[in-house]
């Protein structure tokens, strides 16, 4: 079994992906609000099957992923957030970075939990990988994603294509200069 952790917030549980979340997970990808401004496209019950698989591959391989959010007071399916290396075809690359992202079910939208789960992640990825830079791309639409990313140290790079125009963040972490 992999070793990937599970961290606790004040709120939240931040854990592995289990099989079974996956009827949760369907409903999450599928609904327009969560997929508007990453894919734009809600995803079929067998991709969201493929990206169940790849959250729990991610950790097999890079030693980081995503983790699923769950409200510790009631044990709901939040969204996830976390860590990717995708080896994107875009311009500038940022394969070898920490590509940081986070989705949430609109229900959960507006209490911080984004925020909280995303603080803790960070602090995890800084004690274990702190050379790495880590990066996110948003899209220029998705003004909280951009406040967030902001609020957690992240600066604009540059406004790039990647299936439509991303803004690429950047953010440097722990390492020192």
């Amino acid at each position: 079994m992999l070793n990937i952790p599970t961290i606790e917030t004040e709120r939240l549980i931040l854990r592995p992906h289990r099989k079974t979340d996956f009827e949760a997970y369907v409903t999450f990808w599928a609904d327009e609000d969560v997929v508007r401004h990453i894919t734009g496209v809600p995803s079929t019950r067998e991709q969201t099957w493929a990206r169940l698989l790849r959250a729990t591959g991610m950790w097999h391989h890079m030693g980081f992923g995503f983790l699923a959010i769950e409200e510790k007071e009631t044990g709901r399916f939040v969204g996830e957030c976390g860590f990717l290396e995708t080896r994107r075809e875009m311009t500038p690359s940022i394969e070898g970075t920490l590509e940081t992202g986070w989705a949430l079910s609109p229900h959960f939208h507006g209490r911080g939990y984004a925020s909280e789960a995303l603080q803790a992640m960070i602090g995890w990825a800084e004690q274990r990988f702190p050379d790495m830079e880590m990066t996110c791309i948003i899209s220029p639409e998705n003004a909280p994603s951009i406040r967030l990313a902001g609020k957690l140290g992240f600066r604009e790079v540059t406004h790039t294509d990647y299936n439509g125009e991303i803004i690429l963040f950047s953010r440097q972490g722990t390492r020192q200069a």
